[in-house]
């Protein structure tokens, strides 16, 4: 295709400008992984195994940056979500397996997000957790029937923006050892007993709701639809993804830092967030605990609001119907697996390993997004000129490979 020279004129422009009003979906993937999930894990790791097993978020912090950006470039070279792919392009047996199997990840997601919340809740004003657990869904529900997604964007990144400062502010209290710590973030270590936690970690990292979710809220960014427009907008599309996903690997190091220099430096078992936040106050003072508890709500509530967004795109986009905010279907689709995640949490005992379980689960199902994403982004029919190229499609398989062969190992643990 022919490109004008007024375009290849804004191809080699950079605005500061335009990048600015870009950036915003990066993050809101981003929320997706620093969820309370994500504090289950990293506590579990922190206080089981001091700094060993940090370099399991580097990992994941670097297949983010590719696998995000082949979800992103995705939607912008076909203008359609990763679910509507999937169901164009995949025989009807097949798509539906891997819709199913993604609402149930979405589910084992929703239990973390919902849960989270409804602990930190209970830690802020001294509710039940119940009650915390079904005022994070009612406060998710509600902003996002009633706002509009730029606005929900703001909401969010706002909310990103008091956990990373909270977890800041933490890290600068417990004053942790970082001559120890450079060298954990890339060096690997792993064993027997830690494996289990490593491989929820990274499920707690690379999340299959977040794939589908980036490659449907980047059609917000749209700058055109020619060839040198989607290259353009790519462009700045990498930038946000690395900027978003760096914020997330800090944060998410963070709590693996905070928890290694408080409960593993004290020799403390934890086994619960309640507990984690609990201990934290007489060792690192109240103003801790309370950053700690401030966090973790609007962790819980901005990633519960992020997960049911995907949730819906899921559904609708899987069904062939229309991705519309003002549609009944996706009005319901916002809190229909909910339903089943609120069912789980009331009956379960043990919260904080259902916690670390939910993101296993998410682990075992990655396989199934990714697999299907590197095939579409792989094709020429799909992708016209944007297909992965050989070096990034490698990059993917060996990513791909990687998690199936962590989970063939967890599962080798497991039964031995």
């Amino acid at each position: 295709m022919a490109i004008s020279k007024s375009e290849q004129k804004r191809k080699k422009n950079f605005s500061l400008k335009t990048l600015l009003t870009f950036l915003g979906p990066g993050f809101l993937v981003t929320v997706g992984f620093i969820d309370p999930g994500n504090w289950a894990t990293n506590i579990e790791g922190g206080s089981s195994f001091g700094y060993e097993l940090l370099w399991v978020v580097t990992l994941g912090a670097v297949m983010l940056l590719l696998i995000q950006h082949m979800a992103a470039k995705l939607g912008i070279a076909t203008g359609k979500s990763l679910a509507v792919n999937i169901r164009e392009y995949f025989p009807k047996p097949l798509a539906a397996f891997l819709g199913v199997s993604v609402l149930l990840a979405c589910i084992a997601t929703d239990v973390a997000e919902l849960l989270g919340g409804g602990i930190g809740f209970q830690l802020l004003f001294g509710i039940p957790m119940w009650v915390g657990v079904l005022l994070t869904l009612l406060l998710e529900v509600f902003l996002i029937i009633s706002q509009r997604y730029h606005r929900i964007e703001k909401i969010i990144v706002g909310f990103l923006g008091i956990i990373t400062l909270c977890y800041i502010l933490e890290l600068l209290i417990v004053k942790p050892d970082w001559l120890v710590i450079g060298p954990s973030l890339v060096i690997p270590s792993i064993g027997k007993k830690s494996i289990y936690v490593a491989l929820a970690i990274l499920g707690a990292l690379v999340m299959p709701h977040n794939i589908f979710l980036h490659s449907n809220i980047i059609h917000s960014r749209e700058l055109g639809n020619s060839e040198a427009e989607k290259t353009e907008q790519l462009r700045y599309e990498k930038i946000d993804t690395f900027l978003a996903m760096t914020l997330g690997w800090v944060v998410n190091s963070a709590m693996i830092i905070v928890a290694a220099s408080i409960f593993f430096r004290n020799h403390i078992p934890v086994t619960t967030i309640e507990q984690a936040s609990v201990t934290l106050t007489p060792l690192a003072g109240p103003f801790a605990g309370l950053l700690f508890a401030i966090a973790l709500v609007f962790s819980g509530i901005s990633s519960s609001i992020t997960v049911s967004m995907a949730e819906a795109n899921i559904i609708t986009g899987f069904l062939g119907k229309p991705e519309d905010p003002r549609t009944l279907l996706y009005r319901i689709s916002v809190f229909i697996t909910a339903i089943p995640a609120v069912l789980i949490i009331l009956l379960s005992v043990d919260t904080f390993r259902l916690l670390i379980f939910s993101q296993v689960i998410l682990s075992i199902q990655l396989p199934f997004t990714l697999i299907p994403l590197l095939m579409l982004c792989r094709n020429k029919k799909v992708m016209g000129s944007f297909k992965s190229r050989n070096v990034e499609f490698a990059a993917a398989i060996i990513i791909s490979a990687l998690v199936i062969g962590l989970n063939m190992y967890f599962f080798y643990t497991a039964i031995s």
